[in-house]
């Protein structure tokens, strides 16, 4: 839904709204539809409530930014976060772009407004957080948030001014928090990188949160071939993390996480004409992995590991869903 008016932002000021579609509590297991809606605007949400939720027991929670023209249900079976939220009891939460906030259902990532705390999307994706966290018991200490291409982006910014919610974050195939400021700058970066300096943005994301004294890890995904966001993208995601936790551990920008990867690897995934792929891992002084980039050869603009024959999957990539549960789970805000 589009504000077009100021008499409907000050109503929706006045009565915030969120709205769960379903008639009551969600059975395990099953799908919750909901709308939830500030004075920035309104956008839909499904919620998966795992197999084996307790209301008397707190559970961790994702929330999963789908990408360009995709939605929820084909972001959940790309990356199959549902049966790994049954398997491993954590709620998956997937919000909805509008095509009236942008045609080609892309979250608005390189809008100003858009790249801030408390405004724009990212003041309706928190809130749609707090929305489920009020009526689900979810472990405010194992929040997360993770997101593909123009989700990935809009993750690097929720990662950045919201890292008082999550404990850690993922970007596959995305960018740097404001790695493009407006249109020009933002279709630059996608096809050549951003032009900003991955470092200064790493001092912004630290401001744009508060300045805190936490760290906020961060995983990236990206393949060696991908056409639609150069995968410089990736390294300059992880270089201004870097940079942010370097601040975030101490106040100080005083190189305790260096953009220096302490162990690099290079596997192969076990499938059958599985991809070749290199993990480069960054820690601080105190030897805390403080981001981690997985390079995935010949890998195009996809979520790695997903089915085939889903658009913008690719079934010979490691697994993305289970490398970064797995490297969630070790962290707690």
């Amino acid at each position: 839904m589009q504000i077009h008016t100021l008499a409907r932002r000050l109503a929706l000021w006045l009565i915030p709204v969120a709205t769960l579609l379903a008639a009551g509590p969600a059975m395990a297991g099953n799908w919750v539809f909901g709308t939830y809606a500030n004075i920035w605007g309104a956008r839909e949400f499904q919620a998966w409530i795992p197999s084996n939720y307790r209301p008397d027991v707190p559970v961790p929670a994702v929330l999963m930014l789908h990408g360009c023209l995709t939605e929820p249900n084909s972001m959940a079976a790309v990356s199959r976060f549902n049966e790994l939220a049954d398997l491993e009891n954590f709620i998956v939460i997937y919000p909805r772009q509008n095509v009236t906030s942008n045609p080609e259902r892309c979250w608005n990532f390189m809008l100003s407004i858009n790249q801030s705390r408390g405004a724009g999307e990212p003041s309706i994706l928190a809130g749609i957080l707090g929305w489920v966290r009020g009526r689900y018991n979810i472990d405010p200490t194992q929040m997360y948030v993770t997101g593909i291409s123009a989700g990935g982006a809009m993750t690097s910014i929720m990662a950045a001014c919201y890292s008082d919610l999550f404990a850690a974050a993922a970007v596959h195939s995305g960018g740097m928090y404001k790695g493009g400021v407006g249109l020009a700058t933002s279709a630059e970066s996608l096809l050549a990188g951003s032009p900003y300096d991955p470092d200064q943005r790493g001092r912004d994301a630290w401001n744009c949160g508060g300045a805190p004294r936490r760290l906020m890890p961060m995983l990236v995904f990206h393949g060696t071939s991908d056409i639609v966001v150069n995968p410089v993208n990736g390294d300059q995601t992880v270089r201004q993390f870097v940079q942010t936790n370097d601040l975030g551990d101490d106040g100080l920008d005083n190189d305790t996480a260096r953009y220096f990867a302490s162990s690099i690897t290079r596997e192969t995934t076990p499938v059958p004409g599985g991809r070749s792929y290199t993990v480069a891992t960054f820690r601080n002084s105190a030897g805390v992995v403080v981001a981690q980039k997985y390079t995935v050869e010949g890998m195009n603009h996809a979520w790695s590991g997903g089915p085939p024959l889903w658009p913008f999957s690719d079934e010979l990539g490691p697994d993305a869903t289970g490398i970064t549960w797995a490297f969630f789970r070790n962290y707690r805000r």
